[in-house]
């Protein structure tokens, strides 16, 4: 498995991502982003993008802050988060120059292109799909849904996946149902699917460390959302 960090711009920021892909396949393949949360570029974002490449896309971890920060705590991570939370075209500008470097591989099919994203990270992609950004497919893992600059018909051109914590308390119901309404107004295929128990961070191991009791990590619900999501993009790309 090739493992390589490349660096690009977005403005004055200097990004380092995570690529990964099997270098013994030949031709172009699918290339898939993987956002990180609020905590930046850890282990739990490296680690996926990693099982991605295994499944015979062509993954890059996202670097969301620059440099390949990772915060030490809960609190140096909101801190990280504030840099983006109210602001959907800073969003929309870093996840962008993310997919740029991912689909300039020469490995990379950029005609074929999906992006995952973790907590804060699910943000980032759900905001790549409403700039209307030419990937097929988003998958949002325990992310946060309002939109700050709500799509309309006919932006987005992706196929929308939600997998979402039934118990988590940063994402409530009204939360749900504002996406769900802004999703089937802008004529897009979108699916929820809730995990009973689950918190937020429910696929992070170390959801727990940060002491907080809306985090925690939940095996079933991450296990069945990443067979979920494999399905979703197996399906758009044809990747078995």
């Amino acid at each position: 498995m090739r493992n390589e960090t490349i660096s690009y711009r977005d403005g004055d920021a200097d990004l380092r991502g995570q690529l990964y892909f099997d270098e013994t396949k030949t031709g172009k393949r699918p290339g898939i982003l993987v956002m990180p949360p609020g905590s930046g570029l850890g282990e739990h974002s490296k680690e996926r993008a990693q099982r991605l490449a295994k499944l015979g896309y062509v993954a890059l971890a996202g670097d969301p802050f620059g440099g390949g920060a990772v915060a030490g705590n809960y609190e140096e991570a909101e801190k990280f988060a504030a840099l983006f939370r109210d602001d959907a075209l800073r969003f929309r500008q870093r996840v962008r120059v993310s997919l740029d470097a991912l689909a300039a591989r020469p490995e990379v099919d950029s005609t074929r292109m999906g992006a995952i994203g973790f907590c804060m990270g699910g943000t980032f992609v759900l905001e790549l799909a409403r700039s209307g950004a030419p990937v097929k497919g988003v998958v949002t893992f325990h992310g946060l849904l309002e939109a700050k600059r709500p799509a309309q018909a006919g932006e987005i051109k992706a196929k929308v996946l939600v997998c979402n914590g039934a118990e988590d308390p940063l994402v409530p119901q009204t939360a749900i149902d504002g996406f769900t309404a802004e999703m089937t107004a802008a004529q897009v295929d979108w699916q929820i699917i809730n995990y009973a128990g689950a918190k937020h961070s429910f696929t992070n191991p170390l959801a727990g460390n940060y002491g907080r009791p809306d985090l925690a990590y939940h095996e079933h619900a991450d296990t069945h959302s990443w067979t979920a999501m494999t399905r979703f993009f197996a399906d758009l790309f044809s990747v078995r």
